[in-house]
């Protein structure tokens, strides 16, 4: 077994339906391909392999699923990773306690744009328009240009306010001297909807996650220009979300919750199954794309143009190794620095008693250990500091995690929250940071 990879390694099963609170669940999800586990945990057997009958939801929006898990329609759903943050602090329209106990990917975004946008980017720096991680240059030359002559600013979509798209379209757009707040226009679009929207011109550019950026392309429509994973190596993208009522009243349905996703994450992250899983999520009921589109990115490439071969991108899609299911806090941190950043959040908050009230890792411990899956035995970890893969030691097992590189080569601790917003010189605070320092200090 040592010479295994530990995310390869079957699982010590237990057996399910014993002792369940409920066996029937809802759970809700959006058309794109990092639902996977929870579709393939329903389509292999995984969940009934736990004792639950589950029934998968297909919903048309980000706030769709948040309602109906706040109005017990779900018992819980695919989850944005700040999605959870912002409704127990209650911003937006509804406010209520809830938990992530499970990460259920990495990376899985780009940033798209339309072919007039990016022939406009390529007539005014075409050097910086063809590199990745130079395209933001070439984008604040045609925004400086259309300022001079008084155009209307460019508008961009995501998909939900308190969403690692609209924090890494922001960061990237910052990154590049461009105010995403006064330089541009962001509007929120449903995913499966973006490439509509840019077709139409009614959109400049758009943050989604697949298969909606490799449809751009793959139809002539757009061309991607960076995708999440280069703006930061295996980012933190969705969750298993489910009110922390919920989950105090159904404990042990919530661990076989997550035993079955566990699983699923295991299975579709080995090489072998990756085509059946693209396959799997192309049918109408999922993610209603055609499969050599899913299958793009899910079997480890990425096709930023149409008239390019596709590039190697292995980690786009990343689901159970790097410990890609386990809900760090820090990232809970994380995106509560950027909700400060970007103004969302205006009132001062101890960032960490708020994501250890949110991400819980205790209950994925207790899930992973019933299976015999290695976890980490740390909450926090620094990002920004690995160019390549490393092994992290404090676990129940050696394992080997990605690179966690932050494109203007940032690092962030989560023990100093503060100091961290203190370096960005592109920010809209709603609050003073010396207030903020004295609750987080």
């Amino acid at each position: 077994m040592t010479s295994v990879p530990q995310w390869l390694r079957p699982g010590v099963h237990a057996a399910g339906g014993e002792g369940l609170e409920k066996t029937q669940i809802d759970l809700g999800f959006i058309p794109l391909t990092d639902c996977a586990p929870l579709v393939i945990a329903y389509e292999k057997g995984f969940f009934r392999k736990h004792g639950l009958e589950a029934r998968l939801s297909r919903e048309v929006s980000w706030a769709n699923i948040r309602d109906k898990v706040f109005a017990g329609l779900l018992d819980g759903g695919h989850m944005l990773a700040p999605m959870p943050i912002a409704t127990t602090l209650g911003l937006g329209e509804l406010k209520k306690p809830t938990i992530a106990a499970l990460s259920l990917d990495l990376n899985g975004n780009a940033i798209t744009v339309s072919l007039d946008l990016y022939r406009r980017m390529a007539e005014l720096d075409p050097a910086a328009a063809a590199e990745r991680s130079m395209s933001v240059r070439a984008l604040k030359k045609v925004i400086d240009t259309g300022k001079n002559s008084g155009s209307e600013p460019l508008c961009f979509a995501t998909v939900f306010p308190f969403s690692p798209h609209n924090y890494m379209l922001r960061y990237w757009l910052a990154a590049g001297g461009i105010d995403p707040d006064r330089d541009v226009r962001l509007v929120v679009i449903p995913p499966p909807h973006m490439v509509k929207y840019l077709s139409s011109g009614e959109i400049d550019g758009y943050c989604v996650g697949e298969p909606w950026n490799a449809q751009a392309v793959a139809t002539g429509v757009g061309r991607t220009l960076i995708t999440d994973y280069e703006i930061w190596n295996n980012k933190p993208e969705k969750v298993l979300g489910v009110n922390r009522e919920w989950a105090e009243q159904h404990p042990n349905t919530h661990r076989a919750m997550l035993m079955a996703l566990l699983e699923a994450a295991q299975w579709i992250d080995q090489p072998e199954n990756r085509i059946e899983v693209a396959d799997i999520l192309a049918r109408e009921e999922y993610v209603n794309a055609p499969a050599d589109v899913v299958k793009m990115s899910m079997v480890g490439s990425f096709r930023y143009q149409v008239d390019a071969a596709p590039a190697p991108l292995p980690d786009f899609n990343v689901f159970f190794r790097y410990a890609a299911t386990f809900p760090w806090r820090s990232h809970a941190v994380w995106f509560i620095t950027q909700m400060y950043r970007w103004g969302q959040l205006r009132d001062p908050v101890d960032m960490r008693k708020l994501a250890e009230e949110v991400y819980r890792p205790d209950l994925y411990r207790e899930a992973a250990q019933a299976l015999g899956l290695p976890f980490p035995t740390a909450d926090y970890k620094t990002e920004g500091q690995h160019g390549e893969p490393w092994t992290l030691r404090e676990a129940t097992e050696p394992m080997i995690l990605g690179t966690d590189r932050f494109l203007d080569g940032g690092t962030f601790d989560a023990l100093r929250p503060v100091d961290y917003l203190e370096r960005f010189e592109l920010h809209n605070w709603q609050v003073s940071l010396d207030e903020l320092a004295k609750v987080n200090p």
